[in-house]
């Protein structure tokens, strides 16, 4: 049941196989699986049919490893394959009746024996052991007296060891395996693999002892040469020949013999070109030429006869013997208007050749010379044509003008292309050159325009050698370096600017707006104010551009982050320094500043960079409420105060990270941080504000000059805080109070500022309570002008006044108690002032 399913399972393989289910490799497995079943099935004594089938199924099993090139997993059927054969061998000969049954059934073994190791060969030799390869091939060879019929197939099985071992460059093998397959088909003439194939084997035979070691080989090279000749006459043999002569160092004589030989037989221009080709290439002048003449004569009649003329110019070119070349070249052209042109082909070769040359000279600086070959080139060209090729041609012309000074003929040539080819990146790039030579700065301009036009938008004609696709961006980064090198700014900055836009080369774009703004830093400098604000403006264009290419995805991936990071650095610089500059355009500078903090993100967060962060969004924001100050509008004031808000929460993370880095103790930025927020927040009536100061009120030391300038903003339109005003004076008036040596003038002004706020002037209706804490200041006021001589008499002088005040309103209003009370007050204050006091007394 088991060898009924194992061949079952071989079956569907090959039926599989057969209809593309499966691969080679899944049938390889499916077979090796049925075949190694079907193995341990068999008894001690297994019919012969089993054992046939056993040799036939381990037999393909083998091979198909081989085909697959995984000739290790073969080894192990084909083994088997021989000892089933040695089985049935044996069998055979046990059941046979006689001498002459031994000698059929050895016979029949023998044909399944020889199959195998051949497989054998291929798998050994496909795993590097040529020794044993070269066994198993010998015992073939052996075996052909009686199998004569299997010739043709171990003559081809050695020419294909001989391709592998060649391929593999180890060519002593292949010498070996290609002279057994010429040995083996020489052995049976019927069974023979041909005169062609013969010739085939020698030709490689040569070329191995040619590749291996030509001085040591070359007799045998040679001697294979002509044999494959003999066998059958094919061009490959005679050029391989040639090739052996000439790398043996041959003499003329020699050469001139071999080539003499093979001219009577039928050869293709082709091949004769290309064979003339290899005796010039080795200096082999005279039988070259000769050659060439004979091959003119031979293909008179060929279309194709132009060729040999071009092999010609293109040797004298390559061996500078230009005048010779010239002649060559008039030839053609006086033949094309005689009626004896070029085939296309030929023609367009002709031009490659003659530009070529031309390109050559161009790059000596031999301009006249170029101009020389251009022009032979146009010669193949009638008056009128419109051909792109033709207009490519007119513009190097009039490149070669312009080196030589000679404007008006470079200006005819490139009107001559751009009647060929108007839509040409090239063609505008010409006119632009000229315009600069002739300071025609419109022009210019005109031509870097439609440059960029055709650079955004290639025409679907546009030169079809061009292989770039940033060719557009390179040509206008080309005009820009023409312009500035004729001090044409106008023109380079048009030309940088759309660069800058629309490049996309990273490194192009940063150059391109470096060049910018250092262009515009130098105009800055020398203009008027009118003309400075609109490069202000663009100077913002520029550093807002660079950093929207900065955080580019693109730019991350083709920049080294080093790169990246300097080139952030050069502008986030540049931004701080213009910020600092135009310090009297405060809407500019916050631009600045706000650009600098933006570029700065890409740079690595160091302290040195947390600082400038830091520093940025600090002025930003103090100019942000500076703005919102001066404006008239509700709506334009809330909107700086809101910028400086978002600008202030920025500056809060990166502080809190910057302190982290060092020690910041009298650093104000805290202080900063708070009077800005108070200022945004009171000025917008945000309800934070109430949560900001619940954080000041519980900090242990705030300063008074800080407490101050809070009292000063709560009461500062639009915002009104009267309630958070005070409280934040009597806490200031607390620390002055708390210092060792108090300072009664500032105390003084304090003192004024809360009363004015407890005790407006002209209201009338008070309650008894503010009285009351009123009261208590002025009490506070006397006490600390009892202990100093220094409480500025004005202000002893305004309490004084307004504590009297204050009790002739009480008289007013009928509190006659009151009245007297706050009377009594204010005297108490006239003996304490100095000059003044006899003139209130």
């Amino acid at each position: 049941q088991v060898e009924e399913a194992a061949v079952s399972l071989w079956n569907w393989a090959v039926t599989k196989h057969m209809g593309s289910v499966i691969s080679d490799e899944q049938r390889a497995k499916l077979r090796s699986a049925a075949c190694r079943l079907v193995y341990l099935c068999q008894g001690s004594d297994p019919p012969e049919g089993t054992i046939r089938r056993q040799i036939l199924m381990s037999m393909k099993t083998g091979k198909g490893w081989i085909d697959i090139g995984k000739a290790g997993l073969a080894d192990e059927f084909l083994e088997i394959a021989v000892n089933s054969i040695e089985k049935l061998y044996a069998k055979l000969r046990k059941e046979s009746d006689g001498e002459a049954d031994i000698h059929v059934h050895k016979a029949d073994v023998e044909k399944d024996l020889f199959k195998v190791l051949s497989y054998q060969a291929e798998s050994v030799l496909a795993q590097g052991d040529f020794q044993k390869a070269m066994m198993c091939v010998q015992r073939c060879k052996d075996m052909l007296v009686k199998l004569p019929k299997e010739t043709r197939y171990l003559s081809i099985l050695c020419y294909n060891f001989g391709v592998e071992t060649y391929d593999w460059k180890k060519y002593e093998q292949s010498s070996f395996w290609l002279s057994q397959s010429y040995d083996i088909g020489k052995m049976d003439m019927k069974y023979s693999i041909g005169k062609e194939m013969q010739a085939k084997v020698l030709r490689l035979l040569a070329t191995a002892y040619f590749e291996w070691d030509c001085s040591l080989y070359l007799d045998k090279a040679l001697k294979a040469i002509n044999l494959a000749n003999e066998e059958n006459l094919h061009p490959a043999g005679f050029f391989l020949k040639v090739k052996i002569l000439l790398k043996s160092g041959a003499s003329d004589e020699d050469i001139s013999s071999a080539v003499t030989e093979f001219q009577h037989h039928e050869m293709s221009l082709d091949f004769c070109l290309n064979t003339a080709k290899l005796l010039l290439e080795h200096g082999r002048e005279s039988v070259g030429f000769d050659f060439l003449k004979s091959v003119a004569e031979r293909f008179e009649a060929s279309p194709d006869l132009g060729k040999v003329t071009l092999l010609c110019i293109e040797f004298l070119l390559h061996n500078k013997r230009e005048l010779l070349a010239k002649q060559k070249v008039e030839e053609i052209i006086i033949g094309h208007y005689t009626g004896k042109q070029l085939l296309p082909e030929t023609l367009n070769r002709l031009h490659i050749i003659l530009w070529d040359t031309a390109a050559k000279h161009y790059q000596a600086k031999s301009y006249s010379e170029a101009l020389h070959w251009y022009n032979y080139s146009v010669s193949f060209y009638t008056p009128g044509q419109i051909d792109q090729n033709l207009a490519k041609l007119q513009r190097n012309m009039a490149s070669c003008y312009l080196h030589l000074k000679q404007v008006d003929k470079a200006k005819e040539a490139v009107k001559e292309a751009e009647r060929c080819d108007p839509n040409s990146i090239f063609t505008q790039f010409s006119v632009y050159k000229i315009a600069v030579m002739e300071d025609d700065t419109d022009r210019a301009v005109e031509a870097i325009i439609e440059m960029g036009k055709l650079a955004e938008n290639p025409s679907q004609h546009e030169d079809k050698l061009i292989v770039d696709e940033n060719i557009g961006t390179n040509l206008l980064s080309l005009a820009a370096q023409i312009a500035l090198e004729n001090d044409q700014h106008v023109v380079a900055i048009k030309a940088l600017e759309y660069l800058s836009e629309h490049s996309q080369e990273c490194r192009q774009v940063f150059a391109a707006l470096k060049c910018l703004v250092r262009l515009l830093l130098a105009k800055v400098t020398a203009e008027n104010e009118e003309k400075r604000d609109e490069d202000i403006k663009l100077m913002l264009i520029y550093l807002t551009l660079a950093h929207k290419r900065l955080a580019e995805p693109s730019t991350e991936e083709n920049l080294s982050r080093d790169i990246r990071t300097s080139e952030a650095h050069w502008f986030r610089k540049v931004a701080w320094n213009l910020a600092v500059q135009f310090k009297d355009c405060p809407e500019k500078m916050r631009d600045f500043f706000v650009l600098s903090f933006k570029l700065s993100q890409f740079c690595p967060s160091d302290k040195a960079v947390l600082i400038a962060q830091k520093t940025c969004l600090l002025m930003a924001a103090a100019i942000d409420l500076e703005l919102g100050r001066q404006q008239g509008t509700p709506s334009a004031q809330v909107e700086f105060w809101t910028q400086a808000l978002q600008h202030l929460q920025a500056c809060k993370e990166i502080w809190k990270v910057l302190k982290l880095t060092g020690d910041f103790a009298k650093d104000p930025t805290d202080t900063l941080l708070l009077l800005y927020e108070f200022e945004a927040r009171s000025k917008l009536n945000d309800p934070a504000l109430s949560n900001l100061m619940e954080a000041v009120w519980e900090q242990p030391q705030v300063e008074v000059k800080t407490l101050e300038i809070i009292a000063s903003l709560a009461m500062e339109a639009p915002a009104r805080y009267p309630i958070l005003c005070k409280k934040a004076l009597k806490s200031a008036l607390n620390l002055y109070r708390k210092q060792t040596a108090l300072d009664a003038v500032k105390f003084s002004k304090c003192l004024h500022s809360l009363i004015n706020l407890s005790l407006p002037t002209g209201v009338t209706d008070l309650d008894a309570c503010v009285l009351q804490e009123v009261w208590g200041y002025f009490e506070d006021a006397l006490s600390v002008i009892s202990s100093t001589d220094s409480y500025p008499e004005m202000e002893i002088l305004w309490l004084m006044t307004r504590a009297w005040n204050t009790g002739v309103f009480q008289y007013t209003i009928g509190k006659y108690k009151e009245a007297e009370q706050w009377c009594g007050l204010g005297m108490r204050f006239l003996s304490h002032l100095g000059s003044l006091k006899k003139s209130y007394e």
